[in-house]
């Protein structure tokens, strides 16, 4: 019989809960003999459900609660084997063969066997959200199958260089629990949205999409815990950055946000109470362009945005000088970035220039930024403030990043602009430039609704190719391709300054998910 471990509370007793907690500072939250790790996030967690979201703000669900085939790990990141023990590719590098570690439980107790991946693999393929553009092109409908119990056998439709980096998103769900729920064929979306079926270190307690989710230690997982493990979390929403801020110093929050403005990062040190992890990302930060609406589809109306920006003002005096400026979409120390590559400078002349060429009727631009992310709120400003000296005119909306993504597979509903992040996901120039820009990939990637057909050839001529030296030139010459086509605005590469508090004695820093992964955590009891 399966347990549900998310009997449904009441929003008011949901809120009570939370309130009480959010008063208490994080040492004295620990009950006697356990360590409990409070993080106030600036995201929602409003959806539960691994293959229908594929962001980094929404990532602790997946890292905590789900398993999967191969895990990222460490800085630089590097793939290791996870639910599989081994793996065996055929020559030509299209049949891929798993077999699953032995005694894998789900939170319910139900064994995780080959099928339960296989049905994972069918729901995100039919689902068609998530982390669906990795594999929509490569693997098929109805071509993963279950050798036996342990074995499981992927047959790609072409060969993929990165496929075994991108099984680190094929979530693998209780199929069992997960089919029990199915509502009119929706593949239990309307129930996962709410709840977990994972076999991950850490099972849901609570979950209330306004506040957060709050789990405990799986003591059932397979892999084994350092001492000082944490064994309760907390992954609470907090919007406001003087917020978040003041809970560090007050030791409300264990952890928050490892991309604070200058200031708030010594003013969290100022306190004594806080410690920094910091670790050179592969984070880009840049503009999303809407190249679907004029005249953002004409390159010289993109060209003239991307000489209003104020590099050196927003990288070395509003940032303090804590990024290093990245002027392609490939991160500088990711193997595929071109050297010597030079960007847009900010040149109100120049940009002038650019609009007079532009065909179409210039019009007022809408740029979304996303509240409760000071950098992301002050590019816009900066972009705006520019725009104006080039008479320009650019009205900014606010929005949390849940409301903007739920516009970005719609190029009519999308903002114009969007200032955020480009995360590491897995660690290859796929991950910044086919995946993001290729026209395949409108709805399930590319935000920018950004077509060129050299750009498609490139990416796609790489993924064929298992040599990572013959791969390099091709990622060179597309992102000099996407900075010339001023594809997006391309600003920097950000430095991870994870705060802590003293309780915490141990981090371990993997780029891709930036932390958020508790098992490698160790605290003081």
């Amino acid at each position: 019989m399966s347990q549900d471990f998310t009997q449904p509370i009441s929003r008011r007793g949901a809120l009570a809960g939370a309130s009480t907690l959010a008063l208490l500072p994080a040492a004295a939250a620990q009950a006697a003999g356990r360590t409990r790790y409070i993080t106030s996030n600036n995201n929602p967690y409003d959806i539960l459900d691994p293959h229908q979201v594929f962001d980094i703000g929404r990532i602790a669900i997946r890292l905590n609660m789900y398993d999967a085939l191969v895990r990222w790990v460490d800085n630089p990141a590097k793939l290791e084997m996870w639910l599989a023990e081994k793996v065996d590719i055929s020559p030509d590098g299209l049949v891929y063969t798993f077999t699953l570690r032995p005694n894998v439980k789900f939170h319910d107790g139900t064994a995780l066997t080959a099928d339960d991946v296989v049905w994972s693999m069918e729901r995100i393929l039919t689902l068609r959200k998530g982390a669906y553009g990795l594999f929509s092109d490569v693997v098929k409908p109805g071509t993963t199958k279950a050798i036996d119990a342990r074995t499981v056998r992927f047959t790609l439709a072409k060969p993929f260089a990165v496929f075994m980096a991108v099984l680190s998103e094929l979530w693998v769900v209780n199929s069992k629990i997960v089919k029990s729920h199915d509502k009119d064929n929706d593949w239990g979306a309307e129930w996962l949205t709410r709840n977990e079926a994972g076999s991950g270190g850490y099972r849901l307690k609570r979950f209330d999409p306004a506040i957060g989710f709050q789990a405990e230690r799986f003591e059932g997982h397979f892999m084994p815990f350092g001492k000082g493990a944490i064994d309760d979390a907390d992954f609470r929403v907090t919007m406001e950055t003087a917020t978040r801020v003041l809970g560090m110093i007050k030791s409300e929050f264990t952890t928050t946000d490892g991309y604070m403005p200058a200031e708030q990062v010594e003013r969290m040190k100022a306190s004594g109470n806080v410690w920094f992890k910091e670790a050179e990302s592969i984070r880009t930060f840049y503009f999303i362009i809407n190249s679907a609406k004029t005249p953002l589809n004409d390159v010289n109306m993109r060209r003239a945005l991307s000489c209003m920006f104020d590099y050196d003002g927003f990288n070395n005096n509003i940032l303090g000088g804590t990024v290093v400026r990245n002027p392609g979409i490939i991160p500088n120390p990711m193997w595929g970035a071109p050297a010597g590559l030079k960007g847009y400078t900010y040149d109100i002349d120049k940009a002038k220039h650019y609009l007079s060429l532009v065909k179409e009727k210039i019009r007022p631009l809408q740029i979304g930024a996303m509240s409760g992310y000071p950098q992301s709120e002050q590019a816009a400003q900066m972009l705006q403030a520019g725009a104006a000296k080039a008479g320009l005119e650019i009205k900014i909306v606010a929005e949390p990043y849940t409301t903007l993504a739920a516009k970005l597979d719609d190029p009519e509903r999308a903002h114009d602009l969007i200032p955020l992040w480009r995360s590491a996901y897995f660690a290859d120039p796929h991950n910044w430039t086919g995946f993001i820009f290729h026209s395949r990939n409108f709805k399930a990637g590319n935000a920018s609704f950004y077509k060129n057909a050299r750009i498609d050839e490139l990416t796609d001529q790489a993924l064929l190719i298992t040599d990572q030296e013959k791969r390099r030139p091709l990622y060179e010459e597309a992102s000099r391709i996407l900075l010339d086509d001023a594809a997006g605005i391309f600003i920097n590469n950000t430095k991870f300054y994870g705060p802590y508090g003293k309780a915490v004695k141990s981090v371990r820093f993997c780029p891709i998910g930036d932390t958020q992964d508790l098992r490698w955590i160790e605290m003081n009891t």
